[in-house]
């Protein structure tokens, strides 16, 4: 009856149709009944008696079914008895119905799913191993059961789909198991489609089992099929994405179904969880291929959008975990966990694909370059470039570091970006700080200006992002900077700890200990940087907080140390550290007003008396040495203009200032001077006339004398103690001093000091300077020491009274102005005559021996060339004194006849003008020693025309009087603006010390300066741009009014030469100053880019009113406008230099429109070219200065202009031809300033640019068309026809300056030519015969003209024309091979002759010597010279190959001459 029901239950599940299976196992399931006694009667059964043959028992219950063979032999054997069977191939079926039945009770189903074991060990066992397989594994082994077994599988299934892990054990991915990996699929297409239909109906869980199988079961043939529905599956059901992935990921896929797919998957990236991103990613980057990385990189980088993945409230608590190590706060942030962790994920998948693929680094790297916008940039691009450096694969660092470098300078990765990447992604990128710090040090260490900032903001986000040891590494990286000797680098690092230590007090005190390292090094820190380095240090020990109060200690040590040496370089940094320790600990406490109220300014008692202490301190220390005392002073000036100091130590400071000024440099004025001097005292230079009498005045010779008859000994005498000396040298430091502390009690009123403004000083009468030459040498060193410290003093006075609004007080600013600019004059007569003077010491902040070393032009010319040579050095020096000596004597005389005699200074201007053959000396040298004007003082450019009524007694006006700025002061006050414009905005931030380092310190004069930035000082130079631009008006309307009065003559009679000579060194400084501005890199940060556009308004409004708000571009167009008008009265060819330079740098502030600028400067230039430039005097100019400046200007115009080539023609063949037919002196007349003196200038020029352009002709290719390659020809054959006219011109200027260079940029000619010109030749050749004909044939006579060059350097053994003659022969030999290698690309290899070339020098004239050698040493086997005819014209005549053979032939004569 048993049998009966199976076989009842067999039909009715073969009867059942496929697509019913699960309803009939479904029916099954529910009838089935386990009965204990189908087990026992298993052995009767076929499927148990088949088993039993091939070696496998079954066994109930949970114990394991027995193997006893090995698993191939039990399939062999259960394959042969079934085939054996009588009932074959009924059989199999039976079998089947026997495993149904068996394994409908689960614990035998799950017994067949689990490992089969051996017999026991007493029992025999045939099995291998000791791990079997499954017994349905090993039936789905048997080729004719594995269709039935998979059926029987896929019916089982659906019992455990909602069951769960029973026991441990997850059916339905065991079921899965048993299919993977086996030998073979009979039927794949059939398992494919049950498992997808399967998918369809199972729940998740079960599905993701089963896709991730997938590639496990299939078989290769299935792959696209499988892929194509698994695509499909992945749109309907997103949850499925990372099995789909993973399963496609292991299929193999054909390239456009990759593309499909990935597609596909690219499309819904932007919206996916975030979860699966990561495998989504590692897909989409696993399955690009070398042809489309580009693309699909770019494509993925536009997906991620990294920004939008996290949360701000996430953003706190994933920096607050980063912060703090200890695990706080847990419940607070899971989402915070999986959300970061997910990006950390996507940032590791792109690291491993960057890293194991080249071509994907590449590509990242590509399509962060190809953005050009920065609102493109996006967080994802920052982390790539890290990451890209951290693996250095493929040196990928190198790559990464050089997009950085570039997308910085270009402004396209701003800090705004940075600081996103920072706050968003902390975590991240904290795996990736080796980088960031490595990227900082090479950014910060950079000579671009552009770039230096960028690494500062890296450095400063990593300290206030990372946790403490990455905060460590920073600050330890900051202090190697500032060790690293390099000065920009120094300035930087200093500058970036202090902002820390501004913003993050508490976290930088941590590693004050790092910081304070830095006091080992401070011998290479220049003072401005060790100012920097006590305000870092003083503002950790003695801030507000006092956060590092420990290190106080080691600094007060350290300060007494310094301040008590001997040595004055460390005296000097005692003194400027114990300045800046007082503004940390005297400065005005914001947050202690009502400690303030109850204390008097906020500072405790304790700490007001360590300041005055301190300040006691120094003084005393100061007080050894006059330079000490000086930079006390400077030093507490400078602490009083930057530091809003308590009131208390103001008062300390203020209280004494003034009455030891009055005690030891006022005096009052007596009927006569007492004392004995070198030279008759005399009261000179008295604005205050009316109070002449019974005034005061600066008691200036007296100090000085009393300084020189004391020199050598001790300064400070103990013993002096009611009178203390006073030396000359700190007048200008304690006025300043005094003034400062004024202004600071006053709130900016000088009234109690406005005296020593107008005050005279005790001078001596300057009719001693025309005797100079008479007096002694300690006399003529007194004068100019007495000169220098006049000039210092109304240099220090003009800096303190240049902002007061008083009319009357701007006039005797201006009358001090004049002062200065004559007593330069006479300064520069006395230093003449006293060579090798040591001027004293005015800027003290410096070693003394960088401004000591005598100066080279003072030294007296040894032969008639020297003197000739320094008397152009001191040329516009000497303008400047005469000019500025009659604009006094003209605008001034009301004061200046008190003061000086005008009929006296007539005498000298004539003396001067007939002693021009007399040495003289430039000031320039002397900077150094004079005392900086403040950035303020440029306000008296603002000035008119200012008047001044002077009243009698009964308020009657008696004299009126006018000053304005003129010329001298004009010129005086235009050189300190350009000097201080080149030192602030032209020096590069990392500017790297030489190795042999000059003696004279660049810095030293701009002490005032340096404290102020780069912006403030470009933000300066913007708002003095009306007033500049007035002034450049001024001068333009000048010359023009004078062109126009005198007919258009320069050289009119009667033309005040000196005055003409003034207002064009007035004129090119002008031009110099805007040149300065803007050409600033700064301009080319987005941050600073509000201030170019109100720099180009400001210059654009004077052309148009009302235009200021316009674009850019127009902005840019209308100020080119403006400064073109200006170039019909340049006064000199510098001047036009200048203008030309001023315009191109305008220009290029617009990206826009390049061809247009290029065309109007290229005009400009040949304009410039084309006039004649006379001086004043009458005489063209000429000179080493005005032959560079022209070939500058003549490179600009061949760089600029259209047409190269055709400029190039227009000079050597019409501006040339025109000089060989003037006369000795003569010119040309389309090109003035083209003349036998500048022929060289213009011979190097056009050589040099028409290398160049014929370097910038693209490479011809064979698959160009026609139309590029008659165009290249074209080009080529104009090239060699310029070439060919600028050689034959060294046959009538032969000079051998001339010679060099046409021996130098032939052979780079020549070069180019084989490199670029013959592939143009070698495809144009067929169809263009004629053209190339013409083409060989001109550049064959310009490469034999070149050969008779190489002849006459070794006829001349001139060495310096020899070192050239070999790399020309090898380039000639090189051109011969090359000829023929194009006629035999063109099958015409016949038509190449070879022979010899005699050599000949310049005039055609054959070299005998030359005569006897060899015609065979060709070697080629070709024919013999006497075969040649040394000239070949009748050959022209020939056929079309003949031609070539010509052209061949004559080419060939070049290589024998190589081998003489």
């Amino acid at each position: 009856m048993r049998k009966k029901r199976r076989s009842s239950m067999d039909k009715t599940c073969e009867s059942a149709p496929p697509s019913d299976v699960s309803k009939s196992k479904k029916s099954r399931s529910a009838a089935r009944i386990s009965k204990p006694t189908v087990q026992e009667a298993a052995a009767d059964n076929v499927f148990a008696q088949l088993l039993q043959g091939a070696g496998v028992t079954l066994r109930r219950g949970s114990t394991p079914n027995e193997i006893t063979v090995d698993q191939v032999v039990f399939q062999r054997r259960l394959q042969q008895h079934l085939k054996k069977h009588p009932q074959y191939p009924h059989v199999i079926q039976e079998f089947i119905r026997g495993l149904e039945s068996h394994t409908e009770d689960q614990e035998n189903f799950r017994n067949c799913l689990l490992p089969c074991v051996p017999p026991s060990l007493d029992q025999e066992s045939n099995s291998a191993g000791s791990y079997q397989e499954s017994l349905i594994r090993l039936l789905l082994g048997v080729e004719m059961l594995q269709a039935p077994v998979i059926n029987t599988l896929f019916e089982k299934l659906p019992e455990f789909m909602f069951d769960g892990a029973n026991d441990g054990l997850n059916v339905p991915r065991i079921i899965m198991n048993q299919l993977k990996w086996l030998d073979r699929v009979i039927n794949s297409t059939d398992l494919a489609g049950k498992l997808m239909q399967l998918v369809a109906v199972a729940p998740v869980e079960i599905q993701r089992d089963i896709i991730t199988s997938l590639p496990e079961i299939l078989e290769d043939s299935q792959h696209s099929d499988i892929a194509k529905e698994l695509n499909s599956l992945l749109q309907q059901h997103t949850q499925l994405t990372v099995p789909v992935l993973d399963a496609l990921s292991s299929l193999s896929l054909s390239s456009s179904l990759l593309a499909e797919v990935r597609g596909a998957i690219m499309s819904t990236l932007s919206a996916v969880q975030l979860e699966d991103l990561p495998v989504m990613v590692k897909f989409i980057l696993h399955s690009i291929s070398a042809s489309d990385a580009s693309e699909v990189v770019s494509d993925l980088r536009k997906k991620l959008e990294l920004e939008l993945c996290v949360l701000p409230s996430v953003l706190q608590a994933s920096q607050s975990r980063l912060k703090s190590k200890g695990p706080s706060g847990s419940s607070t942030v899971p989402l915070a966990t999986s959300s970061l962790d997910c990006i950390s994920l996507v940032m590791d998948v792109i690291k491993s694909a960057v890293r194991f693929q080249k071509t994907i680094s590449e590509a990242w790297l590509k399509a962060i370059e190809s953005l050009d916008e920065p609102e493109n940039h996006k967080v994802i691009d920052l982390l790539v470039l890290f990451i890209l450096h951290s693996t250095n694969t493929n040196n990928s660092r190198r790559g990464a570091e050089r997009v950085l470098r570039v997308k910085v300078r270009g402004g396209l990765i701003r800090e705004a970006l940075l600081q996103r990447t920072f706050r968003s992604h902390a975590q991240v990128m904290r795996s990736y700080f080796p980088s960031i710090l490595a990227l900082a040090q090479s950014l910060l260490r950079s000579l671009e200006p552009c770039v230096v900032p960028f690494g500062g903001h890296m450095y400063k986000h990593a300290f206030t992002t990372f946790d403490s040891y990455c905060q460590q590494e920073v600050v330890g990286s900051l202090v190697t900077h500032v060790c690293s000797g390099v000065s920009g680098e120094v300035d930087v690092a200093l500058e970036l700890l202090c902002e820390l230590v501004t913003q993050r007090p508490a976290d930088m005190a941590r590693y004050a200990i790092f910081v304070k390292g830095i006091l080992d090094y401070m011998d290479n820190l220049t003072p401005q940087q060790i100012r920097r380095l006590f305000y870092l240090l003083s503002s950790l020990a003695f801030g507000q907080d006092q956060h590092s109060s420990h290190i106080q200690d080691d600094i007060h040590m350290v300060l007494r140390k310094q301040l008590s040496s001997a040595v004055s370089k460390y005296k000097r940094i005692g003194i400027i550290g114990a300045v800046m320790v007082v503004s940390s600990m005297g400065c005005c406490r914001a947050k202690s007003d009502d400690c303030g109220k109850s204390q008097g300014g906020g500072l405790s008692k304790e700490t007001y008396r360590q300041v005055t202490s301190l300040l006691e301190l120094v003084r005393s220390c100061s007080e050894v040495s006059p330079e000490a005392a000086a930079l006390y002073y400077d030093e507490l000036a400078n602490l009083l203009q930057t530091c809003q100091l308590d009131p208390l130590v103001q008062e300390w400071i203020g209280k004494s200032v003034l009455e030891n000024f009055q005690d030891d440099f006022v005096v009052d004025l007596g009927p006569e001077i007492p004392g004995s001097f070198p030279f008759p005292a005399k009261v000179m230079y008295n604005l205050d006339e009316e109070e002449s009498q019974g005034g005061i005045a600066i008691n200036l010779l007296p100090l000085l004398a009393e300084d020189v008859r004391l020199k050598g000994e001790p300064w400070s005498q103990p013993e002096s103690k009611d009178k203390k000396r006073a030396s000359p040298l700190c007048l200008a430091s304690f006025f300043r001093l005094l003034r400062l502390s004024e202004e600071q009690q006053h709130q900016g009123d000088l009234e109690e000091i406005d005296a020593l403004l107008g005050c005279p000083l005790i001078l001596l009468d300057m009719d001693v300077v025309e005797k100079a030459e008479s007096l002694s040498r300690s006399e003529r060193e007194f004068l100019c020491s007495l000169l220098f410290n006049t000039i210092n003093w109304f240099r220090e006075v003009v800096n303190a009274f240049c902002r007061q609004k008083d009319p009357e007080m701007k006039m005797k600013v201006l009358t001090r102005l004049q002062n200065i600019t004559y007593l330069q004059t006479v300064l520069e007569r006395s230093l003449a005559a006293t060579p090798n003077f040591v001027p004293p010491l005015a800027n003290f902040d410096c070693e003394s021996a960088e401004v000591m070393a005598p100066p080279a032009s003072t030294a007296p010319p040894r032969k008639g060339k020297k003197e000739s040579a320094g008397r152009k050095r001191k040329a516009r020096a000497s303008k400047n004194s005469s000019e500025e000596s009659s604009q006094l004597e003209e605008r001034v005389e009301p004061e200046e006849s008190q003061q000086d005699h005008p009929e006296k200074e007539k005498k000298e201007e004539e003396k001067e003008k007939k002693e021009e053959a007399k040495p003289a000396v430039s000031l320039a040298s002397y900077r150094p020693f004079f005392r900086e004007l403040d950035l303020e003082v440029l306000n008296v450019l603002r000035c008119g025309l200012l008047t001044r009524s002077l009243l009698d007694t009964e308020l009657n006006t008696k004299v009126r009087e006018e000053v304005q700025l003129g010329p001298a002061e004009l010129v005086f006050l235009l050189e300190d603006l350009l000097r201080k414009l080149e030192f602030g905005l032209a020096a590069s931030p990392a500017k790297r010390v030489p190795f042999l380092k000059g003696k004279t310190d660049r810095s030293v004069g701009f002490s005032h300066l340096q404290q102020k930035s780069s912006l403030d000082l470009a933000t300066r130079c913007v708002e003095l741009l009306p007033t500049l631009c007035s002034h450049l008006e001024n001068c333009h309307n000048h010359f023009q009014a004078q062109l126009t009065e005198n007919h258009g003559v320069v050289d009119a009679t009667g033309l005040d030469v000196v005055k003409h000579q003034l207002m064009s060194s007035a004129y090119q400084l002008l031009l110099q100053v805007l040149l300065s501005c803007f050409s600033w890199t700064g301009f080319s940060q987005q941050e600073h880019r509000a201030l170019l556009k109100k720099a180009l308004g400001v210059v654009a409004v004077r052309l148009k009113e009302d235009e200021a708000d316009l674009p850019l571009d127009q902005l840019v167009r209308h100020s080119c406008d403006y400064l073109l008008n200006f170039r019909s009265t340049l006064p000199s060819l510098g001047t036009a230099l200048c203008l030309t330079h001023l315009l191109i740098a305008v220009s290029a502030r617009d990206n826009s429109n390049h061809t247009a600028y290029r065309q109007e400067i290229g005009s400009l230039c040949r304009r410039l070219l084309c006039q004649e430039w006379v001086t004043a005097s009458g005489e063209r100019e000429r000179g080493v200065k005005y032959n560079d400046t022209l070939q500058s200007l003549l490179s600009i115009y061949l760089a600029q202009t259209e047409d190269v080539l055709k400029a190039i023609e227009e000079i050597a063949g019409e501006g040339v031809p025109e000089l060989m037919n003037a006369s000795k002196d003569g010119w040309s007349k389309t090109f003035p300033t083209l003349t036998r003196q500048t022929f060289l200038v213009f011979f190097r020029g056009m050589m040099a640019e028409l290398e160049k352009s014929v370097r910038r002709i693209p490479l011809a290719r064979q698959s160009e068309s026609n139309e590029d390659l008659v165009e290249k020809l074209l080009t080529w054959n104009l090239a060699v026809r310029d070439f060919h006219i600028l050689v034959n011109l060294v046959k009538v200027f032969d000079s051998r300056p001339v010679l060099t260079a046409c021996l130098k940029y032939g052979r780079l000619f020549l070069e180019a030519f084989l490199k670029l010109g013959m592939p143009v030749l070698d495809f144009s050749f067929k169809q263009h015969k004629e053209d190339v004909q013409s083409l060989l044939k001109t550049f064959q006579l310009s490469t034999r003209q070149l050969h008779h060059m190489c002849g006459h350097s070794k006829i001349r053994q001139d060495t310096g024309l020899t070192n050239h003659v070999p790399a020309l022969k090898k380039s000639l030999e090189q051109f011969v091979y090359r000829v023929k290698a194009m006629l035999t690309l063109n099958h015409c290899q016949e038509a190449f002759w070879l022979g010899n070339l005699k050599n000949r020098n310049l005039k055609g004239e054959e070299i005998l010597s030359q005569r006897s050698q060899g015609s065979g040493e060709d070697g080629e086997g070709e024919e013999e010279a006497s075969q040649l005819p040394e000239e070949q014209s009748e050959d022209e005549e020939q056929a079309n190959d003949c031609d070539a053979r010509k052209n061949g032939h004559e080419e060939e004569e070049e290589i024998t001459d190589d081998s003489d």
